[in-house]
């Protein structure tokens, strides 16, 4: 056994140990419990589980390898998230707490939508439910394959059989979501929230201390642009890189964990905590890609169009010899930003059925115990759709994984504007809800079918800008709010809620 291979082990086994610990921890407890965490997480899981599942792989293999193949523009993207991060902590964090308690103790994005308007139709909390099925599966299923490319990198072993690559990660990540729920996934994310960040930092302070890089590539202008300046991007990148940001407020899987918190306190230690982490994490990403540039054997990959594979290469290149054991520990973070996300998107997917769908719809007199299996159930038919999609080699496959690039779009489009307007604005108003989430959809899509190509212009912007227009003006000519929702809006505010 080699030791990256004995590091991997070592940390699968620590994640099983976890949601084994919380399945038998959470015994008679109910779907509030299992959802949501009986909202009894603290400012440092709160902060690390929220920003770990919103990183993903990505973080670490996707961003600097755009930036490393195409250029300071790509770094917008960067910094769109991270001021997005700052403003969804600050303005939606503390309220939506707050609100979605208010709003009949809300476990669910859907149900606080509903909640919040005291309304009897079932109708925005199904949409916005089968939305979030639809979406979260087909976005499992590309953490899947995320996972699978990142296992056959590190255990090489297992190129030869993919399928079986994709089946242990896939089973992994099923058998602590499935025990353990809300608690086991915040903290497994935490932990691999910790591993990610120490991996982006360790990785160009070593460089720059033990590598020779040659410097003079940042000093030569490539193609017209100073690799350097982000500033001498096009409008275009600048533009959609900063609205990337704008997709945080309609994040389903980030925003629940502001719901999940024990008192509306914790989250401005929990702001302070995500806002430092998203900074490091992002600006450690950005640097290693800049490095990358200087460094003979990441400009190969480059050359191959690997450049997705710039943290692997560097981690082998610098921890190899006596320091095996630490490479693989730093490798088992790209698994962990992968599963990080996969489970948070695995349950929020499963709650969206049980919570929105199965208890109102189907049984409404369905108990905590049942509707807590009923959940666990549906995390495993999920993960096994999500497996089968995967794992397909067909063109629907590459259809699948288009979508979910734009997935955030369609996300930030529909819920975004949506959310805000809840949480700021007494006369908003549910068919003005109703009408924004399906107009920020609408215009999502088809702005990314027809004219992200031709503008340049990332579709969440339009989107978003459509969703929020649609939601206000429907909400002006519909009639005002009836006095027990203004109430409620007016109790939400200025109540602390414990």
């Amino acid at each position: 056994m080699t030791p990256q291979l004995a590091a991997f082990i070592l940390y699968f086994v620590a994640v099983l140990g976890i949601g084994l610990f919380f399945f038998f921890k959470s015994k008679g407890t109910g779907e509030k419990d299992y959802f949501l965490g009986g909202r009894s997480m603290g400012p440092w899981v709160t902060a690390l589980s929220a920003q770990a599942s919103d990183m993903s792989g990505w973080l670490l293999m996707g961003f600097p390898g755009s930036i490393l193949a195409f250029g300071m523009g790509q770094v917008w993207i960067g910094i769109g998230l991270a001021l997005g991060t700052a403003a969804n902590w600050i303005f939606v964090a503390r309220r939506l707490r707050k609100f979605s308690q208010a709003a009949n103790d809300s476990i669910t994005v859907p149900q606080y939508l509903s909640n919040r308007f005291l309304t009897k139709s079932p109708a925005l909390q199904i949409i916005c439910a089968i939305v979030f099925l639809v979406f979260f599966t087909i976005y499992v299923a590309s953490s899947f394959v995320a996972g699978q490319k990142v296992f056959i990198q590190v255990v090489p072993q297992l190129e030869s059989n993919p399928n079986l690559a994709l089946l242990i990660f896939a089973a992994i990540i099923i058998v602590y979501t499935f025990l353990g729920g809300f608690k086991a996934v915040c903290w497994t994310d935490f932990f691999q929230g910790l591993m990610m960040l120490a991996a982006l930092l360790a990785v160009p302070i070593v460089l720059v201390m033990a590598k020779d890089i040659d410097y003079s590539v940042f000093e030569t202008v490539d193609g017209g642009v100073n690799p350097l300046n982000p500033f001498s991007a096009s409008w275009q990148d600048i533009a959609s890189g900063l609205a990337w940001g704008l997709g945080y407020f309609g994040m389903p899987h980030i925003i629940v964990r502001f719901m999940s918190t024990k008192n509306a306190k914790v989250l401005k230690k929990s702001a302070t905590i995500g806002i430092i982490w998203v900074v490091l994490s992002l600006g450690a990403a950005i640097a290693m890609a800049l490095l990358g540039r200087g460094f003979a054997p990441t400009q190969a990959l480059v050359d191959a169009g690997k450049q997705e594979l710039v943290f692997v290469t560097l981690v082998q290149d610098i921890f190899s010899g006596p320091w095996a054991f630490v490479a693989g520990l730093l490798l088992s973070a790209i698994v962990a930003a992968a599963m990080s996300t996969a489970d948070s998107q695995l349950l929020v997917a499963s709650s969206s059925f049980t919570s929105d769908i199965y208890k109102p719809v189907f049984r409404k007199n369905a108990s905590d115990k049942e509707t807590l299996w009923v959940g666990r159930i549906v995390v495993l038919v999920i993960a096994v759709i999500a497996y089968f999609i995967a794992s397909s080699k067909s063109e629907g496959a590459a259809t699948i994984m288009t979508l979910v690039d734009n997935a955030w779009g369609g996300f930030g489009s529909a819920f975004g504007p949506v959310i805000l307007l809840s949480l700021f604005w007494k006369r908003f108003t549910y068919k003005g809800a109703l009408a924004g989430v399906v107009g920020g959809a609408v215009v999502d899509v088809l702005w990314m079918n027809f004219l992200t190509e031709t503008t340049g212009v990332y579709e969440l912007l339009p989107g978003f800008i459509a969703g929020g227009l649609l939601a206000i003006v429907v909400s002006l000519v519909d009639k005002a709010p009836s006095k027990e929702v203004q109430e409620l809006y007016d109790y939400a505010v200025s109540t602390e809620i414990e």
